[in-house]
């Protein structure tokens, strides 16, 4: 199994979720963060006063598939989320060695 975390800019997230509701994908877990990386954050004006931004909004998705998905779900988050512009954001891939469902104690894939 693989767990799939994407870091993505809130306005794709519907978007991401309904391709990833269409290539199989049964749950996932989406958590509001704040970061940066090569966008550096930016400046505003509140009350003619200027500041700067240094951590900027984003959703961290976090999916866990089978092995066999996993390539479909990186390539379909791809798509889904990309404006081609810098601060779309990053996908990373981990293994995952076993997963167990609490409410019935079901294990491995059978749990997803």
């Amino acid at each position: 199994m693989k767990k799939v975390e994407a870091i993505i800019r809130p306005f794709r997230m519907d978007d991401v979720r309904e391709a990833l509701a269409e290539v199989g994908v049964k749950g996932m877990t989406l958590t509001e963060v704040k970061g940066y990386g090569r966008q550096k954050g930016h400046t505003e004006m509140y009350r003619g006063s200027e500041y700067q931004i240094d951590f900027l909004p984003k959703i961290k998705l976090e999916v866990v598939v089978a092995d066999s998905l996993a390539d479909k779900v990186v390539d379909t988050i791809l798509k889904a989320a990309k404006t081609g512009q810098v601060g779309d954001g990053k996908i990373f891939i981990y293994d995952i060695e076993d997963v167990i469902r609490v409410r019935t104690g079901e294990s491995g894939e059978d749990a997803l």
